[in-house]
């Protein structure tokens, strides 16, 4: 599969505005689009690389802007990601992006939505949303903002706030996936274990492969560097000493696994 299509039909996180007040911006794929890979990129940016991509082929939407950075008199305020202009209804969007990696665990909260965290414990979607709603949107309707958008002929008051995230989730294996709303069902895309969990694989057949956290958006099949069980623990112990939870796909004949093995 084309890396912009994987990243394309890649799980839309879809919340109800009753737990985001803000609406959500749906990539749809484009046929025959191809691009080269950023594989020198960190994560984030591959993200942004791959989302400008669709928009510069896309037929609906027009990128204005995007990265706009806002000054202050001493500091920057912070950046607003894209602004967009949806030829279709002529409404101006401004759209924040994000593609996270975030792991099922109910110790974090009573609600789901505080309850998934990255596979290293470093960030939680709770953080990002919060960001969100508390700093990024509103800095659109900041005066220094305002300043800075006229350069762009854009006016605030015609723009409307979206965003776009990207989530690949995995819940703990064997976890009934029912159980979980559905717009968080519709992000699963493998499950979590811990190292003693995976020293019990008894499959000689199976082979797999560790990819760097710059090939998470690679689709597997690209992937090489297939080794077998032994060598794969021995990888995975190394990462795990290290407080890296490193992500793995298990292939087995024609079927892939794909799951992390956490140091928590």
């Amino acid at each position: 599969m084309n890396t912009a299509h994987y990243f394309l039909k890649a799980p839309l996180l879809k919340l109800p505005r009753a737990e985001f007040p803000f609406p959500f911006f749906e990539i749809s794929e484009i046929k025959g689009h191809s691009i080269a890979f950023p594989s020198e990129k960190m994560l984030g940016k591959q993200a942004e690389f791959l989302f400008e991509s669709w928009l510069n082929h896309s037929q609906r939407y027009q990128e204005i802007a995007k990265n706009i950075q806002i000054q202050g008199a001493t500091e920057t305020l912070g950046e607003l990601d894209y602004i967009v202009r949806d030829t279709e209804t002529k409404q101006t969007l401004h759209i924040e992006l994000a593609c996270k990696f975030y792991l099922l665990d109910e110790t974090l909260g009573k609600h789901t939505t505080q309850q998934w965290i990255g596979p290293n414990r470093k960030d939680t979607l709770v953080d990002k949303l919060t960001k969100m709603e508390t700093k990024q949107f509103p800095l659109l309707h900041r005066r220094e903002t305002v300043q800075t958008l006229e350069h762009f002929s854009i006016n605030i008051s015609n723009i409307q706030q979206q965003y776009c995230i990207k989530a690949f989730v995995f819940v703990p294996k064997g976890y009934a996936v029912q159980n979980l709303p559905r717009h968080f069902q519709d992000c699963v895309v493998g499950h979590y274990i811990s190292e003693s969990e995976f020293k019990t694989e008894k499959d000689t057949s199976a082979r797999y492969t560790l990819p760097q956290k710059r090939e998470w958006l690679l689709p597997p099949e690209s992937l090489d560097n297939w080794m077998s069980f032994q060598e794969a623990k021995t990888v995975i112990s190394q990462s795990i000493s290290e407080k890296r939870s490193p992500l793995v796909y298990k292939k087995i004949g024609g079927t892939l696994e794909r799951f992390f093995v956490v140091w928590w």
